[in-house]
Parts: C-alpha cells; structure tokens; sequence
C-alpha cells in the first residue's frame, strides 16, 4: 500500500470522474483518479458533441475530454492508468482501494464508473464480437471502408453512430425494433437526409450468421413474425448500457438494474463512499449531466474529508 493519505480516490476517468477530480483537487483535497482503460470513457469514441456548452460548432469527445484532462492536472490531481479490483473500509477509519498497481489509503472514495455497452445476447453475437461484431463505430468503422454494414437500435448514439458509419460504408442498415426513432430531432433529421441509411422498421436482429466473420443477419419483423436476411459484413449494437457496479455491490446498496443508491448529496449507503455520473440512475445521460454530477460529488466528499479532519466551516 502506497504510504500517502489520499482525501479522495476516483474511480473512473469518464466526464463524471475528471469533473470530480477538476472540483476536488481545486477544492484543496489530495486527489487520485484511477482509469483502467483511456481516460475520456465512452465520450472519448463520441465523433461530435453538439450539445456541450461553449462550443457551438461541436466538438469531439476526444478533444473534450483532452481538456477535461488538463484542466484536472493543472489542479494538482493525480491520474493514474489502473483497474480496482476492491474497495475495503478500514478498521481504524478510511478506506483502502486495492487497484492493478498497488493499494491506496484514502478518506473517501468517489465512484464513477460509468456503464458497459449492452449485449444483445442472440446466437452468433459472442462467436464474432471483433470479426464484424462491435459495440463503437468510432473505433471499428474505418475497417468497413466501402463494405455494407448494420446498426440496432433507435437512441442517439445508435443513430450518431450510424451516420458517423456512412463516411466509410457503402450502405448502412438501421435496425429498430419501432416504427420511429428516440434519436433527438437534429439527430433524426440528419439521418432521414442521409442516402447512405436505409431504415429497418420494426425489425428485430435475432442472429448472426458467417463462418470466419459476420456475412449476414437474421431479422424478424416485430408485428407478423416473418424473417428475412440481411447480407452485410458488420453489425454494430447500440441498444443501451449498464452500470459497471459488480465490484461494488457488497461496498454499497444498488437497485435492480445495478445503479448506485445515493442521496442528494451523492453519497452512497456507505459513509464517505460518493457515486456520479452514468453509474447513478439519471433521467438524462450525457456529458452535461456527467460533469454536473461529478462537481456535485467531489463537493459533497471534500465536506465530508473536512469534517473528518476537524476542518469544517461551522
């Protein structure tokens, strides 16, 4: 275990966690964030943000979370690439967060997580997840150069990433299980205009088929039952996400979906344990919301590091 005492560990470098580490280390409290993958989360994989403040034009997530990153240094935080394995409390008070590059002693802990993509769970997903299976346009889309390919689903990043797919494919299915999308009204507009896109109305993907990569998908119609198939050589699922919580469910009380319980403070059923961004139950998931949350909880764990301390402002 590292010998220093932290104020707070951040679990989690999305928009939540960099804004808990922005708040805390300009609020005076000695703080490390612990990312186990890229710092920026699923924001970082986002072509354009559009609804972030202060940039009209948009901006992309990798570019935004490059300044969220900054800005967190410049305030003294310490960002470290590690994975939690464990959050222990301590007999003598605290907690110990044990990570893939050593233990640290901290007053409090900030969770924030985030979510992971969800899965479809139909034959074949699992068999060409990375042969034509993917989860990120962003990431996998240059490998469809002139090819034609498929999202699922009807949210805004379903169809965001779908549109972000036609700068490489040569045709791009979207499949939705309804007669109309989620998507934002700009997002839809956009895809409505968009020769590339072809929708598939009420239509749910119910295999995937190939030998060594995907080649064609199974698709029944949502109102009479009847199948068809779709020849494509990739298929991108955006149905929604978890919370990634498993590693804190005997830290802190979650719901039936996994979301963290906290109160309007942000903290968890466990004292000095907080929770933010998409790893708490929201009415709204986006960027804004994330930071919001974020702030909010680094606000309400350097009161409870003060406290502790005998520091408070009475």
């Amino acid at each position: 275990m590292e010998n220093k005492l932290f104020d707070t560990v951040i679990i989690g470098g999305g928009p939540a966690g960099l804004s808990a580490g922005i708040y805390a280390a300009r609020g005076g409290l000695e703080t490390i964030l612990l990312e186990k993958a890229a710092v920026g989360g699923l924001a970082i994989l986002t072509d354009k943000i559009e609804n972030y403040p202060g940039f009209p034009e948009g901006i992309n997530g990798a570019e935004l979370i490059m300044l969220f990153e900054k800005q967190a240094r410049r305030f003294g935080a310490r960002i470290e690439s590690a994975e939690v394995k464990d959050v222990r409390p301590l007999p003598e008070g605290g907690f110990e967060v044990i990570s893939s590059s050593g233990s640290f002693k901290t007053l409090s802990v900030i969770i924030a997580s985030g979510t992971l993509p969800r899965k479809l769970n139909v034959p074949g997903e699992k068999d060409f997840t990375g042969h034509g299976v993917s989860y990120c346009a962003t990431c996998d889309g240059p490998f469809f150069r002139d090819k034609t390919v498929a999202v699922t689903g009807g949210g805004d990043a379903a169809v965001e990433e779908a549109l972000f797919l036609t700068r490489f494919a040569s045709k791009v299915y979207l499949i939705h299980r309804r007669e109309r999308l989620r998507a934002a009204a700009s997002i839809r507009e956009s895809a409505e205009k968009n020769d590339k896109l072809e929708f598939v109305w009420n239509s749910v993907l119910k295999e995937i088929r190939g030998s060594s990569a995907v080649e064609s998908l199974k698709i029944e119609d949502a109102k009479s039952g009847a199948e068809r198939e779709i020849k494509c050589s990739g298929i991108f699922i955006f149905i929604g996400s978890d919370p990634a919580t498993d590693e804190f469910g005997a830290l802190a009380e979650r719901d039936e979906k996994g979301y963290l319980k906290t109160d309007a403070d942000l903290m968890t059923s466990k004292k000095g344990v907080f929770a933010c961004g998409d790893c708490v139950k929201q009415s709204l998931f986006q960027v804004v919301t994330a930071c919001a949350s974020g702030a909010t909880a680094a606000f309400s764990a350097a009161k409870y590091v003060e406290k502790i301390k005998g520091e408070a402002y009475e």
